[in-house]
């Protein structure tokens, strides 16, 4: 299993994270890790965390909500990351409007700042999109940039819309949630080559555990309730997944 999202930089993690990680590789079927910043801190533990271990590896970029620590210096810090070699893409990036939209033109602003930088450097970039569509997929398609939606909680015609111009759409353990709608139509309309799993750890843990913290290794239902909504093996699904992650982040 390649977990192509997660915050294991997280204060959730502080009790145990050198032990959780080392069991997630060594005891639970975990191959890989891309841990994502949020901001300049979180990017250079994300690095930190790559340099650590073998498996892990780090997106860097600005979170939306983290629009107000962002300067030009900030910028200056996340493009001089992108250098190290266990960084594989920028993210995650994107627009959230969920509590408000006081700030949403500074947002789209940063938001085309990386991914410009996403072409200049042609790394992939990791979406966040909360309550935003239109204005996000309006600022993405102006830009020749590839990469994948994460958590991914979009209606089926968004959906096509983002598979026409060849992005990837990540499914977390929402899709197995009782009342889950649109995961579990896409689960079934994404083409296998396009999919892709993650936890977002510590958040959006899988039922039957959902509430508690996230980790890596419950993926496995992820990849399960994907594998039975397509009527296929989790083999399958997990072989797949594994091989669109390698293909998209070179990991």
């Amino acid at each position: 299993m390649i977990d192509i999202h997660a915050h294991y930089d997280d204060e959730k993690f502080d009790v145990d994270r050198e032990v959780l990680l080392t069991s997630l590789f060594n005891e639970h079927g975990v191959k890989s890790i891309v841990n994502a910043g949020c901001n300049i801190e979180s990017s250079l533990f994300s690095i930190s965390l790559a340099e650590k271990y073998e498996n892990v590896y780090a997106a860097v970029g600005f979170h939306p909500q983290e629009v107000d620590m962002f300067s030009e210096e900030s910028f200056e810090q996340i493009k001089k990351m992108l250098s190290h070699p266990k960084v594989v893409a920028i993210g995650e990036i994107g627009l959230d409007y969920h509590y408000g939209t006081d700030d949403k033109e500074q947002q789209k602003e940063m938001f085309r700042k990386q991914l410009q930088l996403a072409v200049d450097t042609n790394m992939p970039v990791i979406i966040h999109e909360r309550d935003c569509v239109a204005d996000c997929l309006e600022i993405v398609f102006d830009y020749d940039v590839r990469g994948v939606f994460h958590a991914f909680s979009g209606s089926k015609e968004t959906a096509k819309l983002l598979l026409d111009r060849g992005w990837y759409i990540s499914f977390t353990g929402t899709v197995t949630f009782k009342n889950a709608k649109f995961p579990v139509e896409n689960a079934a309309y994404v083409p296998e080559d396009r999919i892709l799993t993650e936890t977002d750890a510590p958040y959006l843990t899988a039922h039957p555990f959902r509430g508690k913290r996230n980790d890596s290794s419950y993926m496995k239902y992820t990849i399960e309730k994907i594998a039975e909504i397509r009527n296929t093996t989790f083999e399958h699904i997990e072989r797949v997944t594994e091989e669109n992650a390698k293909r998209l982040f070179g990991i």
